[in-house]
């Protein structure tokens, strides 16, 4: 395998607080460690249009605070393709690219995944969602910032809901998984979440209702997980057909949860993350994505990172059921 001299970093899919962070990380534990470094501008759309930038310490100076990626992010159907990857591998070529970081979730993991089967190429990954759903590390890059956004904006709609005597059905993103509405649900005091890991019937949905009563209110709140079925706004109108005697609302928090300036706990682990993927690169690691479990860096095969089986804590049901009576 030829000596690796030059790191290439993108950030993909949807943005996640923490990014700046992680490239941050990357650009000058790679320089510190003697290898030149370039950004990709506008993710794999980038790396196909040849939108490559040299980085110094100086294009990362004053990021580690600031939310969104200052490499700019989208989702590329035509890297999904045979011949949208061949042309990024054209790009990888001309720019002398010998290994690739890619800071994103899932599908920009997949992609990942693909790109380093298909040309041999050096592709480490950095686990950059707010879904908290990638398999084998703790917690992924924005997570902890987007829950925290998320708490806060319930706090708020707490007030309301008890002034107004009201239910409020909160949806939260998350995907195809819980981690964000179950946690924020306990961490706001919430009566109820709504996740995809544990199924919603009539009579949860009354004892929803009831633990309102039961503390003489009739205001609520319920955490809803996104979902193109069953959102918010679902529940909602059940609730005004099966319960017609409450006073219901929904509010989206939609993409205002994907803001915000990073918090402490976000800013560390997209720095240990990037310094872990520049030591993977030295190490020889490739295909494989920098994650911390137990508090330790671990390096998870992509092909495992990207599996929708991340174990969740059912025991959390428990928690916000036994705290919400």
């Amino acid at each position: 395998m030829a000596k690796i001299q030059t790191i290439g970093i993108l950030t993909s899919g949807g943005d996640a607080p923490g990014m700046n962070a992680a490239i941050r990380a990357v650009t000058r534990a790679g320089i510190c460690n003697g290898f030149k470094v370039k950004g990709i501008f506008r993710g794999y759309d980038g790396l196909i249009n040849d939108e490559v930038q040299p980085f110094t310490t100086e294009n990362v100076s004053g990021i580690i605070r600031d939310g969104g990626t200052i490499l700019r992010t989208a989702r590329s159907k035509e890297f999904m393709t045979p011949e949208g990857r061949e042309k990024a591998y054209q790009t990888i070529k001309k720019e002398e690219i010998d290994a690739l970081v890619v800071i994103g979730g899932n599908g920009s993991l997949t992609g990942a995944r693909d790109f380093a089967r298909e040309y041999d190429l050096c592709c480490i990954g950095l686990p950059g969602t707010i879904d908290n759903d990638l398999y084998g590390t703790d917690s992924t890059i924005g997570y902890d910032t987007t829950l925290n956004t998320i708490v806060e904006c319930v706090d708020r709609i707490r007030d309301t809901a008890q002034s107004h005597e009201r239910i409020f059905f909160v949806e939260v993103m998350g995907r195809d998984a819980g981690f964000l509405a179950q946690n924020s649900a306990i961490a706001s005091g919430a009566e109820a979440a709504i996740i995809p890991e544990d199924s919603t019937d009539v009579d949860q949905l009354a004892q929803f209702m009831e633990r309102g009563i039961r503390k003489s209110k009739r205001s609520c709140i319920v955490i809803v997980s996104e979902s193109p079925k069953c959102g918010a706004l679902y529940y909602a109108d059940r609730v005004r057909k099966e319960f017609p005697g409450y006073d219901v609302r929904v509010s989206i928090l939609g993409h205002l949860q994907r803001g915000g300036r990073p918090s402490a706990h976000d800013r560390i682990l997209a720095s240990r993350t990037g310094v872990g993927a520049v030591q993977a690169i030295m190490q020889g690691q490739r295909n494989i994505m920098v994650g911390i479990r137990n508090n330790e860096i671990v390096y998870v095969p992509l092909s495992e990172a990207i599996r929708s089986d991340k174990p969740f804590d059912r025991g959390l049901i428990t928690v916000l059921d036994e705290l919400s009576i």
